[in-house]
């Protein structure tokens, strides 16, 4: 890799770092990776290595083509994980929390007040599904088949909202509601299109300014309730 791909490559590191409120030790941390190779890394002081983006592509589920190039989108579309029903209410140490909270409910009350301890139901231990993630429940059938009535999501903070994974899903909390929805670039940069999986909903096109909160969904789990 030449240095003007390097630039570029590391430029996306530090948005990843960034929209995922992380640090230079909690990023060497997760990737297993020396922290003062690391800060060679972001300095333009180390060569990008291929090993390096591999550590990066694996643990934080991010597009190589996105890193490397730009092209597409960091995270890939998920597929569902089918989950054993037990695993939901399985408590051990370390666990991605699971909550009883419908993510497309009407809400008036904000992030710190929905994810509170008496909401937890039980906790699921998967790879690839840290436990900073927050797993709860979706019910319609505006996105499927992707996210089925009744699945699923794990998602995370968003710390900046003004920092959006164009085309990714989202829950997206409005004043009167939350939904779950792709986020789309709109032609005016004051807005964002809120558009669903399945053809029958039509597109919403919404003023960043009306968006309380955003929480990124990164893991869409289906219960196998033939099991």
């Amino acid at each position: 890799m030449d240095a003007h791909n390097d630039a570029e490559i590391i430029g996306r590191i530090k948005y990843l770092m960034k929209e995922m409120n992380m640090r230079q030790k909690q990023l060497s941390e997760r990737i297993g990776v020396d922290t003062s190779n690391l800060s060679k890394y972001l300095n333009a002081r180390m060569p990008i290595s291929d090993s390096f983006l591999n550590r990066i592509v694996v643990d934080l589920g991010v597009s190589k083509q996105w890193l490397v190039d730009g092209t597409g989108v960091p995270f890939a579309k998920s597929q569902p994980t089918i989950v054993d029903p037990q695993a939901a209410g399985n408590e051990a140490p370390g666990g991605t929390p699971v909550y009883d909270i419908d993510a497309t409910a009407g809400t008036q009350v904000g992030r710190n007040s929905l994810f509170t301890e008496d909401r937890i139901m039980g906790s699921v231990n998967l790879p690839n599904i840290s436990p900073d993630c927050r797993i709860v429940r979706v019910s319609g059938d505006s996105m499927s088949p992707v996210i089925e009535d009744g699945d699923y999501v794990a998602v995370r903070e968003v710390a900046n909202k003004q920092l959006i994974f164009w085309g990714q899903i989202y829950i997206v909390e409005l004043d009167n509601f939350r939904v779950v929805k792709y986020v789309r670039r709109h032609s005016d940069p004051r807005m964002v299109v809120l558009r669903s999986e399945n053809p029958k909903y039509d597109d919403m096109d919404v003023l960043m300014s009306d968006i309380r909160d955003m929480m990124l969904v990164q893991h869409i789990l289906r219960l196998n309730t033939r099991m």
